[in-house]
């Protein structure tokens, strides 16, 4: 390995600290963990707390469908800055870019189907048991 070559590890770190940043910097509000897992030529992203401080209102006042909708509104304009960072941090093309949100668990979770898998390094420093990552 020439050093330059990033690891899984390395590549899953960025990515979630690199969401993290994006939602906090969009909707201003601080999600408590995203976890990365790259396999093949796919990545599985799961945020949690990921219900805006508007969302939970609606919820907590019976609202749900209006926070579903609301929720649906801000994946729809977030997900391509998702697949635009994906891209780059990984540095292979997103073919397809799936969603979904559980709003009474407060998790969105993506997967994202890449056109190749990634050329990255040792995966020693990656999560060889598919243990969650921890970023917050």
């Amino acid at each position: 390995m020439t050093g330059s070559t990033p690891t899984f590890g390395q590549v899953e770190r960025t990515l979630s600290q690199r969401i993290l940043a994006l939602y906090r910097a969009q909707t201003g509000h601080r999600l408590e963990r995203v976890t990365s897992q790259i396999v093949d030529h796919k990545i599985v992203i799961v945020l949690e707390n990921s219900v805006t401080q508007p969302e939970q209102l609606l919820l907590g006042n019976g609202k749900e469908e209006l926070a579903e909708e609301i929720h649906e509104n801000l994946n729809a304009v977030i997900q391509p800055q998702i697949r635009e960072l994906i891209e780059e941090v990984v540095g292979v093309s997103v073919i397809d870019l799936l969603s979904d949100a559980k709003l009474d668990t407060e998790r969105t979770g993506f997967i994202a189907l890449l056109a190749e898998a990634p050329r990255l390094g040792d995966r020693s420093g990656a999560n060889k048991n598919h243990e969650s990552r921890k970023v917050s």
